[in-house]
């Protein structure tokens, strides 16, 4: 299978390097100095559920010069989407599946109306309809050491599903082919309850240890912010159930469960310690904007959207 992984940061490099550890075609969309090292060295894993391995794959910053792909994952920010937009639509309406690995709400997830906070003016959604989006979550931690280095954690659980919920041949293909490289991918019926799952993790666990800059273990051994996360998981959960997607869910559980990743920032931390962007949008953004839709109160999740954007600038 020819797979592109556009993103190729610590998720979509140790994805992109594993598929081609297991024997896939393999290339990757990057940029700058990460850019230059994989096409010098290849992409490096310092350590990884695998061990410490490197592979060559081909590389480039736009998508459009790598060649025609069965399948393009997206693992880069779903705030960037306006930024690869030009890249990636060229694929609208072929064969293509563009799989989405990304944190927040995605852009398949509400078409009508469109969330501007995810997908603005509806462009994204307009190329890529139910039939050629793939869904999926990661449960898979990492950091880049230094460019073209990267170094991965937490497990290598890929969850896929069609946005619809039909069985879909596309979806078992790709399963099969991250499972040939030594993957966990499962096939999920029911991939929109598993991303609002995931998604109420990241609003609790992301935008707390950004605001406190906390490790997960060092946030949540900490009763007030402990606390604090549940808040506002709480209020996604509520939000999601306006949905129809989620039922009644233990929090305390998915608190336990995350607590197994240990000493680790977690995504959107590291952004801004980095001083990148972060994935306000699509994670707090949009569950703020879906909230104010349904009519679902969201207080301390509105609070925390307004906090972090003043705080990172509204580029965050």
């Amino acid at each position: 299978m020819r797979i592109a992984v556009v993103g190729a940061g610590a998720i979509g490099g140790f994805l992109a390097a594993a598929l081609a550890r297991g024997g896939h075609d393999v290339a990757v969309v990057a940029r700058g100095a990460h850019l230059d090292a994989i096409r010098r060295k290849g992409i490096e894993l310092v350590a990884s559920d695998f061990g410490p391995f490197s592979v060559r794959v081909a590389a480039g910053s736009d998508l459009r010069d790598l060649g025609a792909f069965e399948v393009v994952i997206a693992t880069f920010k779903a705030h960037q989407w306006p930024t690869l937009i030009e890249q990636l639509a060229p694929l609208s309406g072929s064969a293509t599946r563009i799989v989405t690995l990304q944190n927040g709400v995605p852009f398949w997830y509400v078409r009508t109306p469109w969330l501007e906070r995810v997908d603005p003016g509806g462009k994204i959604g307009a190329l890529f309809d139910d039939t050629q989006a793939l869904g999926g979550v990661v449960h898979v931690s990492g950091h880049i050491v230094e460019p073209g280095r990267i170094h991965q954690s937490g497990g290598t659980r890929y969850v896929l599903g069609s946005p619809d919920g039909r069985i879909d041949a596309g979806v078992d293909a790709l399963v099969a082919a991250m499972q040939l490289a030594g993957l966990h991918a499962e096939r999920d019926e029911d991939v929109r309850a598993t991303v609002w799952l995931k998604l109420v993790n990241n609003v609790g666990l992301n935008t707390v240890s950004t605001l406190y800059e906390r490790t997960i273990h060092a946030m949540l051994s900490d009763a007030p912010r402990r606390a604090e996360v549940r808040a506002l998981m709480c209020e996604a959960l509520e939000v999601g159930r306006a949905l129809g997607v989620v039922q009644n869910v233990d929090v305390e559980t998915r608190i336990a469960y995350a607590e197994r990743l240990g000493d680790v920032r977690t995504s959107m931390l590291q952004d801004a310690l980095a001083g990148r962007p972060l994935e306000l949008d699509p994670i707090v953004g949009a569950v703020v904007e879906l909230g104010t839709r349904l009519g679902v109160p969201v207080p301390r999740l509105n609070e925390t959207y307004h906090t972090l954007r003043a705080r990172y600038g509204p580029g965050a």
